[in-house]
């Protein structure tokens, strides 16, 4: 019997917010695909998708890999920057949260 496992290594950051990541979660996700650029702070952009986006956090696909609580800048098409921290990392995947709350009114989805 061939048993094939597959690994995933993660990262995650260490919370020290008043506001915990349960009460985070309960926040609603909104599952798009958006074609955008991070860039760790001082560095040049790469390529990313979105996957989900939240007023306080996105999940993210990207080439490059990112230390979890380095600080990015995430930029979406026809939108100012937003600042985030990477609070977790699994392969190409990143979680990231907006230092401050971001307003999707006007994200295209």
């Amino acid at each position: 019997m061939d048993m094939s496992f597959r690994s995933i290594r993660a990262r995650i950051a260490e919370d020290s917010s008043e506001e915990s990541s349960s009460e985070r979660r309960q926040k609603t996700r909104h599952q798009v695909t958006l074609e955008a650029e991070v860039r760790e702070l001082g560095a040049h952009g790469i390529e990313a998708k979105i996957i989900n986006i939240s007023e306080h956090g996105f999940m993210a696909v990207a080439d490059d890999r990112f230390e979890v609580g380095c600080r990015i800048w995430l930029m979406l098409p026809g939108r100012q920057r937003a600042n985030a921290v990477v609070k977790w990392t699994a392969g190409d995947k990143l979680g990231a949260e907006f230092t401050e709350p971001l307003a999707l009114d006007k994200l295209g989805r």
